[in-house]
């Protein structure tokens, strides 16, 4: 089973929208890590039951993702990956028309409007959903309690606070 470090983001039925954020070039982006120069693979934009889903990994930073093929994996600390994701997040305001993102280690349940509203409620309304990106219609739907800052015009989000150490990281 893969773990995937990556952005996802649902772009809900706005298929136009996924598609522009899917034509993104990938080969200028070597995002830096530390002493690391790591690229991204191609977008991949799926239909994830209701809604179009986009993700974007890093080349070798997940565990056992079939698209690294038998490239050797980046061992990254937390530092590391935290930089990587503030880069990823970069990239996100470059779209529009998403309705929900994230960055981290397989974030696709939290982009899910349906799971959010079902199974991470609490989460929402005490601001752990750190780095959760809001469109301004979803997040006055959910009505979150915690103090959601603008992310870019249009969206609102709890700041990413970064990655911490664990059995994915280096250190």
């Amino acid at each position: 089973m893969a773990i995937c470090f990556e952005l996802v983001v649902n772009f809900g039925d706005d298929a136009e929208a996924a598609q522009a954020a899917a034509r993104i070039d990938p080969h200028p982006w070597a995002l830096r890590a530390g002493t690391h120069r790591i690229p991204l693979h191609r977008p991949l934009l799926t239909k994830a039951g209701s809604y179009f889903e986009l993700s974007i990994l890093p080349v070798a930073v997940s565990l056992g993702c079939g698209l690294d093929g038998s490239l050797p994996r980046f061992q990254l600390t937390a530092a590391e990956l935290t930089e990587l994701g503030h880069q990823l997040y970069e990239l996100l305001a470059q779209f529009r028309g998403y309705v929900a993102a994230k960055v981290g280690w397989d974030p696709e349940p939290l982009v899910d409007t349906a799971e959010l509203r079902s199974d991470w409620s609490d989460e929402l309304n005490d601001g752990s959903l750190h780095g959760l990106v809001l469109c301004e219609k979803l997040h006055a739907e959910l009505a979150p309690s915690a103090a959601y800052e603008t992310f870019r015009p249009g969206y609102r989000w709890i700041p990413y606070r970064g990655e911490e150490p664990s059995d994915l990281t280096a250190d």
